[in-house]
């Protein structure tokens, strides 16, 4: 089994277990590729299907690649779930960071995850918040656990067993998870020096990008400020998109010929921004310094308006037939994953349903065999199979650019009114 050593001031501490708080689109990933490294690992996660799952091997999302080091891992012995948190050398916080109805990161699991730590806690021991946070977040973290156990300290203050805490953001990309966990550069930032070489140390079993060691609240912002970069450029492509429609203008050629230049490069317009990083991370910018933020935040309201044009769109389409069938094309926030989490495909959907009763609303969704609850609660929304819905539409909705509807024949949305929001049968045009 392999061993990394943690070095303090006083002594070496061996790092053998490792649990991971929280089992989800990074969490589980991350206990895989430390198990098949040679660690053990102890995943913890509230859901018992999830601990289930992952017991016997299984993923319960779509990523390439996970399920072969999950079932690896735990046919070798090395992983394991359990609902509980139990003892470790080195805990991992995976867990989600939502963001509340005015815009503030919904910090409550986090909260919990500490909760959960501090008993176990017998000092040496290096914990890691990976969720997406905002600044400041991994001081609370540590505040929480200390106001649990006075008997620790960050700094092995009047010879009290120190605490090693430090923050690690994902940089990874949905459907290359596997891949961008290891070849990536990785931000680890401590709250004390010590603390960042040891999260680094621990990293370094599995990351081949360079490790870059700063303190935990530039950590904090640099995982923020990647996703708001992104967001302000999709932004741009997208209010791009609404006001080359209103001059009859095709956007993809328009970008394409600008992206000629040299030093331009310009997005890919879409339906919105969806997933658990870029539509949600500017906000916690934008909450932390409201008064500066006003760039961070218009992008965020461009790509939060988009679901609605597209809504709009959709009512002129079906403006003159009585009682339309529309057929909608995805759910995921990007192609060719299952994550549903923001997406805007998903409120587009609600939002149509609501706004045309008389409608009947058939969505192809080939990464999802049910539908999220807010559209399966909607009497006129079903789901079925990707010929079936644009067979019997007259209005087709392209939402997401999955691979699979590559296979649709061309031939089959003739005569029926297009709105496609990705560019995505322009070749075929």
């Amino acid at each position: 089994m392999n061993m990394l050593t943690s070095k303090t001031a006083e002594t070496e501490a061996p790092i053998r277990t490792v649990a991971v708080v929280g089992l989800g689109y990074i969490g589980l990933p991350t206990a895989a590729i430390l198990a098949t490294n040679g660690l053990e690992v102890i995943g913890v996660d509230v859901n018992p299907g999830t601990v289930k799952a992952s017991n016997n091997g299984d993923v319960p999302f779509v990523e390439p690649d996970l399920g072969v080091h999950v079932a690896g891992a735990v046919s070798q012995g090395r992983l394991r779930a359990q609902l509980e948190t139990p003892a470790a050398d080195a805990y991992i916080v995976a867990v989600p960071t939502p963001f509340k109805a005015d815009k503030s990161a919904d910090m409550s699991y986090i909260a919990a995850a500490a909760r959960a730590i501090a008993p176990q806690l017998t000092g040496g021991e290096l914990v890691i918040l990976e969720s997406t946070s905002p600044p400041g977040s991994t001081a609370r973290l540590a505040e929480l656990i200390l106001g649990l156990r006075a008997d620790l300290s960050l700094d092995g203050h009047d010879g009290k067993p120190k605490l090693l805490v430090a923050h690690c953001p994902e940089r990874v990309l949905p459907g290359r998870i596997m891949i961008e966990l290891v070849t990536n550069d990785r931000v680890v930032g401590g709250l004390t020096a010590e603390a960042a070489e040891a999260a680094a140390a621990l990293y370094a079993v599995f990351c081949q990008g360079e490790i870059h060691l700063t303190d935990a609240a530039t950590a904090e912002m640099s995982k923020l400020v990647e996703n708001a970069y992104r967001d302000v450029n999709i932004a741009f492509a997208n209010e791009l998109s609404v006001i080359s429609d209103n001059l009859n203008i095709d956007v993809w050629e328009l970008i394409r010929l600008a992206n000629h230049h040299p030093r331009v490069n310009i997005l890919q317009p879409g339906p919105g921004v969806g997933g658990h990083c870029i539509a949600v991370d500017p906000w916690f910018i934008v909450a932390a310094d409201p008064e500066n933020s006003t760039l961070i935040r218009t992008a965020r309201e461009v790509n939060d308006g988009k679901p609605g044009y597209i809504v709009e769109q959709v009512r002129k389409a079906v403006s003159e037939i009585s009682s339309p069938t529309i057929a909608c094309l995805g759910l995921a926030f990007k192609a060719n994953i299952d994550d549903v989490r923001e997406s805007p495909a998903v409120e587009i959907v609600r939002r149509v349903a609501v706004q045309h009763p008389e409608a009947e609303i058939l969505v192809a969704a080939p990464h999802k065999d049910h539908l999220p609850q807010v559209l399966a609660a909607l009497p006129n929304v079903s789901h079925v199979d990707t010929d079936k819905a644009i067979e019997a539409s007259q209005v087709v909705v392209l939402l997401v650019d999955h691979d699979k509807f590559r296979e649709i024949e061309p031939a089959s949305l003739s005569g029926k009114r297009i709105i496609d929001t990705r560019g995505f049968w322009r070749d075929s045009e």
